[in-house]
């Protein structure tokens, strides 16, 4: 299965950004994963940028109305994608004004990071480190422990 992460506007911090190579470059063991960027804008804006870059995705929305995954949740979804035979899983991080109404009603799930409203480069790492764990659990490594 590949990942595409789409998000609005480029990491600037410069322990992110490397943070974010970092578990870019772990995951190539695991699984195709491909960060594109979208111009920041209105939430109207950005909500149609993110579709279209995640057009013929099953989608997956960022956003603080969503569900709360475990990591073990989060494994368990991956399977059953995988055995639905999703083949490209587009998660979306939005920018400073979230997702509108018509994006998440055009998605496939909706997941919450946190309760606690995260910069858009913070939410990146996060996420690229849980399927970096998500993997990890799969291939029974001893990286994740419960």
């Amino acid at each position: 299965m590949k990942w595409k992460i789409v998000i609005a506007g480029k990491p600037a911090l410069k322990f992110a950004k490397d943070g974010i190579a970092d578990y870019e470059k772990r995951l190539r063991r695991f699984a195709t994963v491909e960060v594109v960027t979208v111009r920041d804008g209105s939430s109207e804006d950005v909500s149609d940028r993110l579709l279209k870059a995640s057009d013929g995705c099953f989608r997956v929305a960022l956003d603080e109305r969503g569900e709360s995954w475990t990591t073990m949740d989060f494994v368990t979804k991956v399977n059953a994608w995988e055995m639905q035979g999703v083949k490209q899983v587009a998660l979306l991080i939005g920018a400073a004004d979230g997702h509108t109404e018509a994006l998440r009603k055009q998605c496939d799930a909706i997941l919450q990071l946190s309760a606690m409203t995260l910069q858009h480069e913070f939410a990146l790492l996060l996420l690229l480190e849980q399927i970096y764990r998500v993997y990890n659990v799969k291939a029974g490594t001893p990286y994740h422990r419960e």
